[in-house]
């Protein structure tokens, strides 16, 4: 159709894993666990919800557009002014406002080739030329992102930990590789699987960095167990957040969504336990993966590598037959891989008794 540009026409959406209710119809099943989407099997924080459900009395009332009490905890949180800060529905929403807001005509894009595919349809529905790096052994590999750097660059996407892979860049490759970008490039760096590196001495935690020329990412649908309500957040230069606030939705995030974020900010106990549960949970699902390849992860999911695509599309068919779904990696451009989620110690249980039916031929 003559009306949709080329770029659009030849644009890949983003399919998302199996639903629950759909794994359910086709395969005529009563217990399904979902380990496909990284989400925090523990829910949300129960005092998040109280906190929504005790103030919907205004919900046929407009969103704060300003979100002045997000905004301000989370300043106060991470020892910023209410200017530094944006919201938007997930990161993947302020992702959308910044390639709006500072990409235009000649300018050019760089990221690495296999890492989060929300980025990549972003970037590609961008019509902008983008410069796809390849990984180096399932990591970023900084150097040659730093070697693609031409006058044209405008934005770089660094997901840290990336996902589908789990991997991460830690603080001297961090900043070697920040020598190397110009100030007029704009560095997205897309953190959010933040809260489960807590014990990574060498993480480069980028609160702790104030480059003029990086936008943080975080989101409170993974740790926080809020993807439902869509509610992520950014960090940068006044001058950055300001241009951000011109261009992003005058009512996003809904309500519902900001007393959430806002109330779970506080729930540090819940927040604590899911940092637990995922690391007894990733080791119990390491020990029952020990024959097979796995990339080292430092956030709530692990990805294995299979010989082939077939072995991955069979590995996801199986499970999905018997109750558990995983999210193939196809789509992400790693054909022979498969990413599977921590869940809570039951999910993980009946994923490893589905995985031991696997390894005794069925």
């Amino acid at each position: 159709m003559a009306l949709v540009p080329k770029h659009i026409r030849n644009l890949s959406p983003y399919i998302p894993g199996m639903t629950i209710d759909e794994v359910k119809r086709k395969f005529a099943l009563d217990k399904i666990v979902k380990l496909a989407s990284n989400e925090n099997p523990l829910g949300p924080s129960p005092k998040a919800l109280k906190y929504v459900i005790d103030n919907l009395d205004n919900s046929h009332r407009y969103p704060d557009s300003y979100a002045f009490k997000l905004r301000s905890k989370l300043a106060d949180i991470y020892d910023l002014k209410i200017d530094n800060v944006v919201l938007g529905g997930g990161s993947e929403g302020i992702m959308s406002v910044i390639m709006r807001t500072f990409l235009h005509d000649n300018d050019e894009i760089i990221s690495a080739e296999n890492s989060f595919i929300g980025f990549r349809v972003l970037a590609n529905a961008s019509g902008i030329k983008t410069n796809w790096v390849p990984m180096k052994n399932y990591h970023y590999d900084l150097d040659a992102l730093a070697s693609n750097i031409n006058d044209k660059t405008k934005i770089i996407y660094l997901a840290n930990p990336d996902n589908p892979t789990g991997t991460y860049f830690n603080k001297s490759m961090f900043n070697n590789f920040m020598e190397l970008v110009p100030n007029r490039v704009l560095v997205i760096l897309d953190e959010a699987y933040f809260e489960y590196t807590e014990n990574l001495n060498d993480f480069p935690n980028s609160m702790l960095y104030r480059y003029d020329n990086v936008i943080t990412l975080r989101t409170f649908s993974k740790a926080y167990g809020l993807a439902g309500f869509r509610v992520g957040y950014g960090f940068g230069h006044k001058e950055l957040i300001d241009s951000l606030m011109k261009v992003k939705l005058p009512f996003e995030p809904s309500s519902p969504a900001q007393l959430a974020a806002f109330a779970s900010l506080d729930d540090l106990e819940f927040l604590s336990n899911t940092i637990k549960n995922n690391s007894l949970g990733m080791q119990k699902l390491l020990n029952s993966l020990k024959n097979y390849n796995t990339i080292p992860s430092v956030t709530n999911f692990i990805t294995i590598i299979f010989d082939n695509n077939s072995e991955a599309h069979d590995f996801t068919g199986f499970m999905l037959s018997n109750g558990v779904i995983v999210r193939n990696l196809k789509g992400f451009g790693l054909e022979n891989c498969v990413r599977i989620s921590v869940g809570t110690d039951n999910d993980n249980n009946f994923f490893c008794e589905v995985l031991n039916k696997l390894n005794k031929g069925h």
